[in-house]
């Protein structure tokens, strides 16, 4: 048997006992935003770090502006909500100057 269809087999079988029924994110499209944010170089070490459970501080700026906008789309209090997008607008340009900075790194090699 190929490694391509005992793959298959192996995937099959765990769908047939219903391993991947309750998986989070069920039916919801999956956000793929951080990821294209991502400069093309660093997906990839950034995929292995997040599957180890290390983020680097480029992920987890994304994650906490993503978490801050959900809030304030909840927010009823109009003070709560300029207090959050000031905080949004702080982490953006955290992440901007991050993302710069790196590019600038690449341009000199």
């Amino acid at each position: 048997m190929n490694f391509d269809k005992l793959v298959e087999s192996i995937i099959k079988e765990a769908m047939e006992r219903g391993e991947f029924d309750n998986l989070p994110g069920k039916g919801k499209p999956i956000d793929l935003s951080a990821y294209f944010d991502t400069p093309e170089d660093l997906r990839l070490a950034y995929s292995v770090l997040k599957n180890a459970g290390m983020t680097s501080r480029e992920v987890e700026l994304l994650r906490e502006i993503a978490e801050l906008k959900q809030i304030r789309a909840a927010a009823r209090d109009e003070k709560k909500k300029r207090e959050l997008h000031t905080a949004i607008e702080k982490k953006q340009i955290e992440f901007s100057l991050m993302m710069e900075r790196q590019r600038r790194q690449r341009r000199q090699k």
